[in-house]
């Protein structure tokens, strides 16, 4: 099942998405994709919800209706750092030996195709296609991975952008170079784990400017989203509707020689095995 949230910002309702593009309206039983949702458990009867109504005929056109992130604003983002072998090789960096862990401030969350801002100050803004795991259930301490992968409501597609000095060069601190307004675009669809199959085998990819930038494949992870779930849990309590970004494959602009950055004024489009696409325009900062 592909779940996502449409309409103006502020207002989206949530839907069940079908092939076509057409959208099957769930917002009389369901308020929002949010934490109380996923964590009353009936994620589980929507398929058979969504089935009566596609039978009665109570499906539309989305139309030109924007996507929103297909999930309300989390608990908390968590991301994981250096997680593609190949990525880590091309920033000079040993592949680490257990996950490096940072996070994202929650309203960095933005819809798939909505803007992109460079933050006041920024040099060196950068780009990162990448899988997201959406937390379907609270977990602390699983006992292994099994326990993981139930936790998983689903996946999403990510653009974890950067802001490099900030992450950097000013103590740091990664946090401070993750979490400008409108650093994670999401989207455009929750993808249930029976619709996505092997998780271990998504193509991922990111264009700026339609030249191709990234271009990798989750069967280079280091660490499985599975084995990450389970890993987190045994440091901190994951909430259900929290998103965990799981790293980015080769082709960022810290990666290139010479380096490459966002300075405002081109488009990223990116997209993922079963996860759809993204369009974002990106927005230099404007003083006054």
């Amino acid at each position: 099942m592909r779940l996502a949230r449409i309409g103006a910002p502020g207002a989206e309702i949530p839907v069940a998405v079908l092939d076509g593009d057409e959208v099957v309206d769930v917002s009389d039983v369901v308020p929002d994709f949010d934490e109380a949702f996923f964590a009353s458990g009936r994620l589980a009867d929507l398929p058979a919800l969504v089935a009566e109504r596609v039978a009665a005929g109570a499906v539309e056109p989305r139309g030109a209706r924007r996507f929103g992130a297909p999930i309300a604003r989390p608990h908390q983002i968590l991301c994981v750092g250096l997680n593609y072998r190949d990525h880590a090789a091309e920033t000079g960096q040993d592949v680490p030996a257990e996950p490096i862990l940072f996070n994202k401030a929650p309203n960095t969350l933005v819809g798939p195709d909505d803007d992109v801002l460079i933050p006041r100050g920024a040099t060196k803004t950068d780009w990162e296609v990448e899988l997201g795991i959406v937390i379907g259930a609270r977990a602390s301490y699983l006992a292994d991975e099994t326990e993981a992968e139930a936790a998983i409501a689903g996946y999403v597609l990510v653009n974890d952008v950067s802001e490099r000095a900030f992450q950097m060069e000013r103590g740091g601190q990664w946090v401070k170079g993750k979490s400008a307004p409108t650093f994670n675009p999401a989207g455009p669809y929750l993808v249930t784990p029976d619709e996505i199959g092997d998780v271990l085998d998504l193509d991922l990819w990111l264009d700026i400017d339609g030249a191709r930038m990234q271009s990798g494949s989750t069967s280079t992870m280091v660490f499985s989203p599975a084995f990450i779930v389970h890993y987190v849990s045994q440091f901190m309590t994951l909430e259900p509707g929290d998103l965990i970004n799981t790293g980015t494959p080769p082709g960022v602009g810290m990666g290139m020689r010479p380096q490459v950055w966002l300075r405002g004024g081109e488009t990223m489009t990116l997209g993922g095995t079963r996860l759809g696409t993204q369009t974002q325009r990106v927005v230099a900062h404007r003083t006054g």
